[in-house]
């Protein structure tokens, strides 16, 4: 075992990490059923929540481009262990500045704080890369994403629950969450990075554009890492404005949007922990991503084009279908590069994703705040067209890519 943790620690280990990972989501996901309507309380109507709404996700996205490479060549130069316990502290007390909220700044200010702790998640990685064998990482960072799975699809039923109660109750829950990880970890957690295999502190290191040199330097890398922020860009039109959408148009509850939410992010982890597999063993890893992309897109064009709350509610079954182009996509992008690129090739897709998360809320969020008044849907028609852009993008990359692989 390669791991500094004798075997009577490296379970507690584990087990910290992947508590860590799910109750960071589920803390994040608490609050997304309410939040919107907290800042429509504020903003004073429907549609300029929808530009705060994409302003406060966009703070948060930069939040985590610009720290996220800074965070992790801070653990590799302090270690693990500190870095995920002042993260932890953190959040906790940032999901509490957030339930005193009295205005929209302050609002800001939560969010800008939360991108900052969260990216974290590069030292979560990192952490159960230092604790298991290589031929054991796959499946320790299988964990984490199932973790983080499982965070998404509790956090926003319980925050709708909640948030029926009362709409800053989710805050202060996120806030003990958030709290109980940072004590559990201070009583469990040990360090993984021994001093001898530290690093300086390096700001070349920690630039978060240096990563997007790769993507450049491989053509058929350059137009997947496209496809890949077009994916990424669609799918924030849900963090800007379904909320919003929902329950201007179809007039659902808290509760009721949070269980939406919740049975969507169930529908995504059959799709990718079970129906991915056997689509692309059938149509092969090019097809499945450009099919995942059209059964997107067809989903975001039901939900603007339903006409009651049953339909909008049956349009998240195509829509989760896309989740089979997100896996299918990556392997294609890993057989474009050597094995001693995947970590860069990784870090490079994380700073697409980011910019994609600044840009797309504030596109979103303006649409809808221009269109609410007279057809809020279009934000999803827009949507929609993203999204067969990128399946359009993707096909003919990738064929142009088979070519030169040969």
């Amino acid at each position: 075992m390669s791991s500094v943790l004798p075997r009577s620690r490296y379970r507690p280990a584990v087990a910290f990490i992947l508590v860590t990972a799910l109750l960071d989501v589920m803390a994040m996901g608490l609050v997304i059923p309410v939040l919107p309507t907290l800042i429509e309380e504020f903003a004073g109507s429907n549609a300029q929540a929808g530009v705060w709404n994409g302003v406060l996700v966009a703070l948060w996205a930069a939040m985590q481009f610009l720290c996220s490479p800074v965070i992790g060549a801070l653990s590799d130069r302090f270690g693990r262990r500190p870095v995920l316990l002042i993260s932890t502290v953190g959040l906790s007390l940032d999901w509490a500045l957030m339930a005193l909220a009295p205005d929209l700044w302050w609002l800001a200010v939560g969010r800008i704080i939360g991108g900052m702790t969260s990216s974290s998640f590069t030292a979560v990685f990192a952490y159960m890369a230092d604790i298991t064998e290589p031929e054991e990482r796959s499946k320790g960072f299988g964990w984490i994403g199932a973790a983080f799975s499982a965070g998404f699809v509790a956090g926003p039923a319980l925050g709708g629950v909640l948030g029926d109660i009362d709409p800053r109750l989710p805050f202060w829950v996120a806030s003990g969450l958030s709290a109980l990880a940072f004590l559990y970890g201070l009583l469990v957690l040990p360090e993984s990075l021994p001093p001898e295999r530290r690093m300086a502190f390096s700001w070349a290191r920690a630039n978060p554009l240096g990563s997007l040199r790769l993507l450049r330097s491989h053509p058929e890398l350059f137009g997947l890492s496209g496809t890949y922020f077009l994916l990424h860009f669609t799918h924030h039109v849900f963090s800007a404005v379904y909320v919003l959408y929902a329950g201007f148009r179809y007039g659902l509850s808290t509760l009721e949007i949070g269980l939406l939410l919740g049975a969507a992010g169930l529908l995504e982890m059959a799709v990718q922990g079970w129906l991915v597999g056997h689509v692309a063993r059938w149509l092969g890893d090019r097809r499945t991503m450009v099919l995942g992309f059209v059964f997107g897109a067809s989903g975001l064009l039901a939900m603007a084009l339903a006409p009651n709350a049953l339909w909008f509610a049956l349009a998240l079954i195509p829509n989760a279908l896309w989740a089979i182009a997100m896996p299918t996509m990556m392997s294609l992008m890993t057989a474009r590069v050597s094995e001693r690129e995947q970590g860069q090739l990784q870090g490079a897709n994380n700073s697409v994703a980011s910019i994609a998360g600044v840009a797309s809320p504030l596109f979103f969020g303006w649409v809808y705040s221009l269109t609410a008044a007279t057809d809020a849907g279009f934000s999803f028609v827009v949507a929609a067209v993203t999204m067969l852009a990128a399946a359009a993008l993707g096909f003919l990359v990738t064929r142009a890519g088979q070519r030169a692989l040969g």
